[in-house]
């Protein structure tokens, strides 16, 4: 898959159809129940920047333009998910023993388990000085990824290329990014736009990790359409520069504003070790992280949706919860 600016058009439409922006009809009801489910991933931390792990779906209330949702499903880091039930018990989810399939009223188990992990390597020019350190620190990350975990590895410069599809084989995944090459300009948010999609396509949990040198000198699609594309669809971002972050304030502006509203993280890591710690956050981020869905109560709003996550058991609010603000249902504006 590929989008250069001669097909600024195709990557444009592109865009709309993956934020929901279709032409409606001019008869269109008030009211629309939407039946998508909605995957929300998060992190709970304490004062101390620690991760609060441990607890249980009855410990969160999530909300939905104040109103309140019914939890389908839980997860905590790469555990197996559970099942909440209408009186609030877990139960494991069962399977029928059929790929993507699950008892009646389930979500696809097989879809729950583990984190689908979508690297986005910039092998642009001004990646050259860098490259083998950075394949190197991308390497070390796939290994070291929980064996629940699936993971991609794409790679960019003008043009986006799938030098691993979503795979649980880290040789295999390894062995794509070493054939890597390095290219010419950089088209970050036209390709990031592209794995979005892609990633979209993978039911439960997804991330996308963005290593980048940081300028952008050929994408057509707007940093912040893309970011609303991850929003919408439940999937983080997290950003690794290897520039400094005054060197580029611009890109470092918009690294922070896509991440901070996907509900994921932007690093600047100029050495090879900041690169490795940077990653290693990020696993540990995948480890600790809470992943609940839900099906959406009636709501009359097509428009931005505000999701609100409170933990009913801290009432002097000391924990920190780092989550997407919300989203827009499809076929909403």
């Amino acid at each position: 898959m590929r989008m250069t600016a001669k097909t600024a058009t195709v990557g444009t439409a592109a865009l709309l159809a993956a934020a929901g922006l279709v032409a409606q009809e001019e008869k269109r009801p008030v009211f629309r129940v939407k039946v998508d489910m909605v995957v929300l991933t998060f992190t709970v931390t304490d004062s101390k920047g620690r991760y609060v792990t441990g607890l249980k779906p009855s410990d969160f209330r999530i909300l939905e333009d104040g109103i309140t949702q019914r939890v389908a499903t839980f997860a905590e880091g790469s555990k197996p998910p559970l099942q909440v039930l209408e009186d609030g018990s877990t139960r494991p989810l069962v399977s029928t023993g059929k790929p993507s399939e699950a008892a009646p009223g389930q979500p696809p188990v097989d879809a729950l388990v583990g984190t689908n992990v979508f690297v986005l390597f910039d092998t642009s020019n001004y990646m050259y000085r860098g490259f083998v350190y950075a394949s190197d620190a991308i390497a070390d990350f796939v290994r070291g990824l929980d064996r629940a975990d699936s993971v991609a590895v794409y790679t960019f410069s003008r043009n986006l290329s799938k030098a691993s599809p979503l795979s649980q084989d880290r040789h295999e995944v390894i062995s794509g990014l070493r054939k890597a090459v390095a290219g010419d300009d950089a088209a970050l948010y036209n390709t990031l736009l592209l794995t979005l999609r892609d990633a979209a396509k993978v039911p439960g949990r997804k991330v996308v990790i963005v290593f980048s040198n940081g300028p952008d000198n050929a994408s057509v699609v707007a940093p912040d359409d893309v970011r609303a594309v991850a929003e919408d669809e439940g999937i983080p971002i997290y950003v690794i520069s290897t520039s400094d972050v005054n060197r580029d304030p611009i890109s470092s502006a918009v690294f922070r504003r896509i991440t901070g509203r996907t509900g994921g993280r932007a690093y600047w890591a100029k050495t090879w070790q900041k690169q490795v710690e940077a990653f290693e956050s990020i696993r540990e981020d995948l480890g600790n992280s809470y992943t609940i869905t839900y099906y959406p109560a009636p709501n009359p709003n097509e428009g931005f949706r505000k999701i609100g996550v409170e933990i009913v058991t801290d009432p002097g609010k000391r924990y920190r919860i780092r989550a997407r603000p919300g989203y827009r249902p499809r076929g909403g504006f």
